[in-house]
């Protein structure tokens, strides 16, 4: 069984071949069909994110052990079962739950492991999809993706979770009336503006790359600004029809931050799920003033994955743009990424 691993922060993965898995418990094997290539995949193959002023939060630091075979998008075929597992067959296509936390503390019981103290995510602190076969503590976390296509699947653990997760805290109300600012339009964005279709409202996305402006309003996203202009802020609101009542940042930027928090309305929230990093200079009083919100969200829970892939299923919602890639070119998707390169999102696909 092969893996692509980060053997050191910052290098190329290497490739490393090791002996078959043998599941135990409840434990689930799978033969990987496709492994996502998310932007989270890039500040752990760095080894840290940037918090702004020379200061780093390092990954080392807070346990991430290497070697790691990264990816937590992951579709996976299921070839062995530990002698307890149960609710799911050999031959079985499933796609993964990644965010798995402790199992037992008070935010595990009460159904969000995405949020646990001592998580042990696949793809970030155990072996994830950059691998021929991935192993899974238990059925539970895998998600019937029906005959889907596991290449078009897979950015759903992530990318379709963290937007749908995101998309939930804003109120019925407000999406049935007025259009979400998304800013980015990377992976996250574009699947905020397919999910925020389905859910019954509009987009606007804001990006500073016109390869990904077109593919936004390819999604169907009703305008697409270009975040540099020096007028962006007006097109924003020119395009809602005044001060947006939601802004969903994918990218998590200084620039990004800013952008939204000067264009929200009165009562409005921005809401951040980009970890590009940095750091943020905010003036305090008109948070209260305006009555504005700032929050984060962060990937979602296993109900939250289990109720977009019926909605995928149930709205025939059409997938992001994905450029399929052996899983031998694990490395240079990565450095793709890096390079601002990918409209969409890269699935790595083994060979054999």
């Amino acid at each position: 069984m092969r893996r692509y691993e980060v053997q050191e922060f910052g290098q190329p993965l290497a490739a490393h071949d090791y002996p078959a898995i043998t599941p135990t418990g409840g434990e689930v094997l799978l033969r990987v069909r496709a492994a996502g290539v998310c932007h989270s995949d890039l500040h752990i193959w760095e080894g840290g994110y940037d918090l702004g002023q020379g200061k780093r939060l390092s990954l080392k630091d807070r346990g991430i052990a290497l070697p790691l075979a990264m990816g937590h998008e992951t579709v996976g075929e299921v070839v062995a079962l530990g002698p307890d597992a149960t609710g799911v067959a050999i031959g079985d296509i499933r796609l993964i739950y990644p965010w798995i936390g402790c199992g037992q503390c008070a935010v595990c019981l009460a159904g969000n492991e995405n949020l646990c103290a001592t998580a042990r995510f696949l793809g970030v602190h155990c072996h994830g999809g950059y691998a021929e076969q991935i192993l899974v503590p238990h059925a539970r976390y895998l998600v019937d993706i029906g005959d889907l296509d596991p290449a078009l699947m897979a950015p759903y653990a992530c990318s379709g979770l963290t937007t749908y997760s995101a998309l939930k805290k804003i109120p019925a109300d407000v999406l049935a009336r007025e259009p979400v600012v998304v800013v980015g339009a990377g992976g996250l964005g574009l699947m905020a503006t397919t999910l925020i279709q389905a859910l019954g409202g509009r987009a606007v996305l804001v990006d500073i790359d016109p390869a990904k402006r077109a593919a936004a309003l390819q999604a169907g996203a009703v305008a697409a600004i270009d975040g540099s202009a020096a007028d962006a802020l007006d097109q924003v609101k020119a395009a809602v029809g005044g001060a947006p009542s939601a802004v969903i940042d994918c990218v998590g930027a200084p620039a990004t931050v800013k952008l939204g928090y000067d264009a929200l309305a009165k009562g409005g929230q921005l809401i951040i799920i980009g970890l590009f990093g940095g750091e943020a200079n905010l003036s305090i009083p008109p948070i209260p003033m305006r009555a504005i919100t700032i929050r984060g969200s962060y990937v979602g829970n296993l109900a939250e994955l289990k109720e977009l892939i019926e909605l995928v299923k149930s709205r025939h919602i059409p997938p992001i743009p994905i450029t399929r890639r052996p899983l031998a070119d694990a490395s240079a998707a990565l450095d793709e990424l890096h390079h601002g390169r990918v409209v969409g999102r890269t699935v790595l696909q083994p060979t054999a």
